[in-house]
C-alpha cells in the first residue's frame, strides 16, 4: 500500500467517523422529528378531519351541537339540568339532598334458600333511581368490566408469577392472544360458547340441563364477561411483568424482620405491584368505555355505548352530532390517562432494583395439591376454562362441524380458494404473509416511535406528564372516528398548495396506522422504567464524553430491555389483531390482513369465516411464542 492509498484510508475513515458523530449528535431529534411527523400525518391530521365536523357547520364556527347534546338527559342523564343552567347552585343542591333524603336503609329477615328454611338478617338498601344517560351507561358497563377483568386477571398473575410447572412459559406467551382477536371473532366466539345451541349448552344438556338463553337473558352480563376475555389477560401480563421484577430481598428482610408472609405480601409486594394493577384496570376502563364490535354484535343498540351511537349517527349521516360525541369520550379518555400518569410519575421514584422471586412446583405431591391454596388454583383453573378457552375452543369446533357433524368442508374452500381464487379474490396466504408482514413493519416503527417518546417525557415534570398524554392519543380517540378521518383525508386525498396533493394508501398507509395504534403499549411499558433508572448513570456517561444518544444505547435501554420487549410483543399483538383501521385502507391483495379476511368470509359463509378465524388463531399464537421466547434470549 503506497502513502498515498494510506492517507486515502485516513482520510476516509476520518470522514465515516465524522458522519457517525454527526449522526449520533442528531440521532435523537433526528427520530424524535420523524415520530412527529408520521403522528401528525397519520393520527393527528385524519382526526382533526373529524373534529372539525364538530365545530364547523356549513362553513361557520358555532358551539351549537356541543350545547344540544349537553342538555339533553338521553346523553348525559342527570347532568343535563346542571349543564342548562349550571350557576342555579342552590337548586342543583336542593336536588341532591332530596335524592340522599330519599334513600332508605332497612333490617329484615329473609329466606334466600326456598326449599331451606334458613333465616337470614338482611340489609336492604333503596335508592331512588338516576338517569345515567348514555355517557353514565358507557361508564357503568366500563366500571364492571374493568372489576371483572381485574378479578380474573389477577388470580392468573398470581398463578404464573408464583409458581413452576410444565408450559408455564408458553401459556404466559399465549395470554396475549385474547388481546389480538377482532372484536367481530370475539362475538362469534361468545355465540358459539354461550348461544342456545352453543358448546356450553350442549355440555349442559349432556347431565339433563339446559338449554339456558344465557345471551337473551342477560345481554349486559355476557358483554362483560366477553370485555373479561379480552382484558383481563392484559391485566395478568402486566401484573406478572411487575410480580417478577420485585426486589425479592426486600421480602427477606421483612421475613427476618418478624413479619408474616401475609404481612410481608401486603406491606411489601402489594405496594410495587399497585401500579401494575392500577395500569391494567386504566387501560380496561379506556378500552371498554370505548368498546364498539363487541357491544354492537352481543348487545345490539338497547346496550348502545357512546362509541355504538357515534357509529349509528355516522351511518344517519349526523357528523355534527358523531363529531362532538367523539370529542366528549376523547376528552374524558384523556382526562383518565393525564390522572394516571400524574400517579405514574409520582410513583416512578420508589421503584426498586429486580431481584426475580424463586418460583414453587405447583403440584410437587399430592398432599401439597389438596391443599386449599392449590385448590383454590385449580377452581380459578376451571373458570379461564369457561370464560377463556371456552369461546376459542367453541371457535375451533365450529370450523371443524356443521349441522350434519364432523365436516373439513370450511377449510377445504380456503384451500380451493387459495389455489383457483382470482387476484380480486380474497386468499388465505396472502392474508397471513401480509398480517406478518405488517406486525414485523409495525414492531420496526413503533418501538423506536415509543421508545423515544419515552425518552423525551421522561423526568420532564408536568410538561412531559402533558406531552405524555397527549401522546396516549391513539388509546383515547374512538376508532370508528380514526377510520373515517383515515377515509376522509388520506385515502381521498387532501390538497395541498401549488397543486400538490396529500394521498397516503397501500401498505405504508397501513403499517403506519398500525405503529400509531401501537406505539403507546411501548411508551407505556418503557416509561415507568426509564423514570426509575438513577439519572446520574446517564450523567457519569456524559461526564465521561458520550453523547446523549451514546448513553441511551449503551447506558439505559439495556435496563429497560425487559420493558421494550413487552411494549413490542404488545405492538405486534395489535397490528395482527388490528381491524378498524385496516378495513379501510386495505384494498389488493398486498394489503389485506387475516382479520379482514374474516370480515369478507363473514360476509358469505360463516364456516369459512370461522376456519379463517382459526387459521388467526394458530397463526398469532405461534407468533407470540416466538416473540416471547426471542425476547427473553434479549432480556437475558
Amino acid at each position: 500500500m503506497t502513502r498515498a492509498d494510506r492517507r486515502a484510508d485516513v482520510a476516509a475513515a476520518a470522514v465515516v467517523a465524522g458522519g457517525r458523530a454527526w449522526f449520533e449528535r442528531r440521532a435523537l431529534a433526528l427520530a424524535g422529528i420523524a415520530t412527529i411527523g408520521v403522528l401528525v400525518v397519520m393520527l393527528y391530521l385524519p382526526v382533526g378531519v373529524v373534529f372539525v365536523d364538530a365545530v364547523v357547520v356549513d362553513g361557520v364556527p358555532t358551539l351549537a351541537a356541543f350545547r344540544e347534546v349537553l342538555t339533553d338527559p338521553f346523553y348525559v342523564g342527570a347532568l343535563a339540568a346542571v349543564f342548562s343552567d349550571p350557576l342555579a347552585i342552590g337548586g342543583h343542591a336542593t336536588a341532591v339532598f332530596g335524592w340522599l333524603a330519599a334513600v332508605s336503609v332497612s333490617l329484615s329477615i329473609e329466606y334466600p334458600l326456598s326449599d331451606v328454611a334458613l333465616p337470614v338478617p338482611w340489609l336492604r338498601v333503596t335508592t331512588p333511581g338516576v338517569r345515567l344517560g348514555l355517557f353514565g351507561f358507557t361508564a357503568y358497563q366500563a366500571a364492571l368490566s374493568t372489576i371483572a377483568s381485574v378479578a380474573l386477571g389477577l388470580p392468573a398473575a398470581y398463578v404464573l408469577a408464583t409458581y413452576e410447572f410444565r408450559g408455564r412459559r408458553t401459556l404466559r406467551s399465549l395470554t396475549i392472544l385474547p388481546f389480538v382477536l377482532p372484536g367481530i371473532m370475539v362475538a362469534v366466539g361468545f355465540y358459539a360458547a354461550f348461544g342456545q345451541t352453543g358448546t356450553i349448552n350442549g355440555l349442559l344438556g349432556l347431565v339433563g340441563l339446559g338449554p339456558y338463553p344465557f345471551i337473551e337473558r342477560n345481554p349486559l352480563a355476557i358483554v362483560i364477561v366477553a370485555h373479561a376475555f379480552y382484558n383481563a389477560p392484559l391485566v395478568a401480563r402486566i401484573t406478572v411483568a411487575a410480580w417478577e421484577s420485585v426486589d425479592v430481598r426486600t421480602v427477606e428482610t421483612a421475613r427476618s424482620l418478624g413479619a408474616s408472609p401475609r404481612r410481608a405480601f401486603l406491606d411489601v409486594i402489594a405496594p410495587q405491584l399497585f401500579p401494575a394493577i392500577l395500569t391494567g384496570a386504566l387501560l380496561t376502563f379506556v378500552f371498554t368505555f370505548m368498546t364498539f364490535p363487541i357491544v354492537l354484535a352481543l348487545g345490539g343498540l338497547q346496550l348502545a355505548t357512546v362509541e355504538v351511537w357515534i357509529y349509528d349517527r355516522i351511518r344517519r349521516l349526523a357528523y355534527a352530532e358523531a363529531a362532538t360525541l367523539a370529542i366528549l369520550e376523547t376528552l374524558v379518555s384523556l382526562g383518565l390517562t393525564y390522572a394516571y400518569l400524574r400517579y405514574e410519575s409520582a410513583r416512578s421514584g420508589l421503584a426498586r432494583a429486580a431481584a426475580p422471586p424463586p418460583k414453587e412446583p405447583l403440584f410437587p405431591d399430592l398432599r401439597t395439591a389438596l391443599t386449599p391454596r392449590r385448590l383454590a388454583v385449580v377452581g380459578y383453573g376451571l373458570v379461564a376454562l369457561v370464560v377463556f378457552v371456552g369461546p376459542m375452543a367453541s371457535l375451533v369446533i365450529g370450523s371443524f362441524t356443521d349441522g350434519s357433524g364432523f365436516t373439513l368442508r370450511h377449510y377445504a374452500f380456503l384451500l380451493e380458494r387459495q389455489v383457483e381464487g382470482q387476484s380480486f379474490q380474497t386468499r388465505p396466504f396472502p392474508a397471513v404473509r401480509n398480517s406478518l408482514l405488517f406486525g414485523l413493519g409495525t414492531l420496526a416503527i413503533a418501538v423506536p416511535m415509543g421508545v423515544i417518546l419515552s425518552v423525551s417525557t421522561a423526568r420532564a415534570g408536568r410538561v412531559g406528564t402533558i406531552v405524555d398524554a397527549l401522546a396516549m392519543l391513539p388509546l383515547a380517540v374512538s376508532g370508528v372516528v380514526f377510520g373515517i378521518g383515515l377515509l376522509q383525508g388520506l385515502v381521498f386525498g387532501i390538497p395541498l398548495p401549488g397543486g400538490w396533493r396529500l394521498q397516503v394508501t397501500g401498505p405504508v398507509a397501513i403499517v403506519a396506522a398500525h405503529a400509531v395504534a401501537a406505539y403507546p403499549f411501548v411508551t407505556r411499558n418503557v416509561s415507568p422504567l426509564l423514570g426509575a433508572l438513577d439519572p446520574a448513570m446517564v450523567e457519569s456517561a456524559r461526564a465521561l464524553g458520550a453523547s446523549r444518544y451514546r448513553a441511551l444505547v449503551d447506558v439505559e435501554l439495556p435496563l429497560v430491555a425487559s420493558g421494550i420487549v413487552a411494549g413490542a410483543a404488545f405492538a405486534f399483538a395489535i397490528s395482527i389483531g388490528e381491524f378498524s383501521s385496516t378495513v379501510i385502507l386495505a384494498g389488493g391483495a398486498d394489503t389485506y390482513t387475516m382479520p379482514v379476511a374474516v370480515e369478507r368470509y363473514l360476509g358469505r359463509r360463516s364456516g369459512p369465516a370461522i376456519a379463517m378465524g382459526t387459521l388467526l388463531l394458530v397463526v398469532t399464537a405461534a407468533s407470540f411464542v416466538v416473540v416471547d421466547r426471542v425476547g427473553g434470549r434479549v432480556e437475558r
